[in-house]
């Protein structure tokens, strides 16, 4: 087989597969190249295997919700049935997709890539020349940086657990921490979340961030703000973590949630002629490189103004794939881009907060209110739910939304629709819903 392809992908991801098979699908000659599993994070180590639990968290709240309200008896989460049936989703996929890659003539290589030149490969003695190369590596738990890092687990070894530990912390306040937290939580473990700034889950909005902490504290898990960890350390068969305001928390499983950077250490990107910066490849408004015209750069290793997540991989795969079979044309659109928090209740958002549209001097109204007492949210006895909606005061349009609540991962986009596609708050209240259903709440949110 020959080594020299029309393009090399760099990365099995959401992202790097569109590439491909899209390129592929036009004639093209081409190879990807992943040093992990096919698959990437979202269908592996991430969204899809984590919304698994999740749903078995849903449940058991669910549960403790209803109990004296019509259901009784006690559930419990069979951890390693849990596991098991996981793997029911991730454990073929890496297989079907390569088979996949292969039945449509994509090469298929495995391994640490990296630049030898602004159009050349080194991987594993083998050399492998593109005329153009994309790179779509995603992105790995940021480096620490303090004694007892080699102790912390991943979010990736949290999915693969066999047995959950009877105590685990979580270092970091962000969505990762607060999923997986609430999981282990239902699941009967005792969880205690270590945050070093004055309020978690920064990029949601204030108000509902504050109210599920407090539904996260309700359900028993320790959530500590201001308290940064400085060291771990190893005792016999436990962990003990060490944070700057004193604390110390024994725990048999430390958990890695404080933020993830692009995956892009490794593919020595001074040699292919390839800028960077901790952000990611920097790239033009077409996603190709700035200093090297033959690489591109999509999804959580590219420096743009998308948000680290799936279908934005999904949406600049596109955008790369276009822009590689037909010039640069296409530039990615980040409007409105929703993005969830799936703890329970859930946690949601889409297009500006607050302070965002503040800084843009847009003049708008707000309305926020706590929802424990609406309809949709007492049949089910859920306590902790509430909205925040942002309307443009001149035009009308919605601005942004923020939601929490169980059903608000499918309810935002609604949301998102209405902002990609400048609907008004008229257009929403003129709308005739389905009733009763979640969605529906939208027409007295706007």
């Amino acid at each position: 087989m020959s080594n020299e392809f029309d393009l090399v992908v760099i990365g099995v991801g959401m992202a790097g597969q569109n590439i491909a098979r899209r390129v592929r699908s036009s004639g093209w000659e081409v190879a990807v190249v992943d040093s992990r599993p096919y698959g990437g994070t979202c269908a592996l180590r991430g969204c899809d295997p984590k919304k698994v639990l999740v749903g078995a968290a849903e449940l058991m709240d669910w549960q403790r919700r209803m109990t004296g309200h019509g259901i009784a008896g006690e559930m419990r989460i069979d951890w390693a049935d849990l596991i098991r049936f996981k793997r029911t989703f991730t454990d073929p996929t890496p297989a079907n997709i390569e088979k996949s890659f292969r039945g449509s003539g994509i090469a298929t290589y495995h391994g640490e890539a990296q630049f030898v030149g602004p159009n050349s490969l080194q991987l594993d003695g083998e050399t492998l020349t593109a005329k153009r190369i994309a790179i779509a590596t995603g992105a790995k738990p940021r480096d620490l940086g303090i004694p007892g890092a080699e102790y912390v687990a991943t979010s990736t070894d949290f999915l693969e657990l066999e047995t959950l530990p009877e105590r685990i912390v979580f270092i970091g306040g962000g969505y990762i921490s607060f999923e997986f937290a609430h999981i282990a939580a239902r699941a009967g473990a005792q969880v205690t979340i270590l945050h070093r700034g004055k309020r978690p889950l920064e990029a949601f909005d204030a108000d509902l961030v504050t109210e599920l902490v407090a539904a996260t504290r309700s359900i028993g898990i320790d959530v500590r703000l201001q308290s940064e960890v400085v060291v771990i350390e190893k005792e016999n068969d436990q962990l003990r973590v060490h944070t700057s305001d004193g604390g110390s928390f024994p725990s048999d499983l430390v958990v890695h949630g404080a933020g993830r950077v692009p995956d892009i250490e490794g593919l020595n990107l001074e040699q292919g002629g390839i800028e960077y910066t901790t952000r990611g490849v920097v790239v033009n408004d077409y996603l190709q490189s700035v200093s090297n015209p033959a690489v591109y750069a999509a999804g959580d290793a590219a420096a743009t103004k998308g948000m680290p997540l799936t279908p934005v991989a999904v949406a600049d795969g596109h955008v790369v794939s276009s822009n590689l079979l037909r010039g640069n044309q296409r530039t990615p659109d980040y409007t409105g881009t929703p993005s969830v928090v799936f703890t329970v209740p859930a946690l949601a958002r889409t297009g500006l907060n607050e302070e965002e549209a503040r800084e843009k001097d847009l003049k708008f109204t707000v309305n926020f209110q706590k929802t424990e007492g609406w309809y949709s949210s007492r049949r089910t006895n859920e306590k902790h739910t509430a909205f925040k909606v942002l309307v443009d005061a001149d035009t009308g349009r919605i601005l942004g939304a923020h939601l929490l609540g169980s059903h608000a991962g499918e309810v935002i986009n609604l949301f998102a629709l209405a902002i990609r596609h400048h609907l008004t708050a008229t257009d929403i209240k003129q709308t005739i819903f389905v009733h009763p259903a979640e969605s529906s709440d939208i027409s007295y949110m706007v």
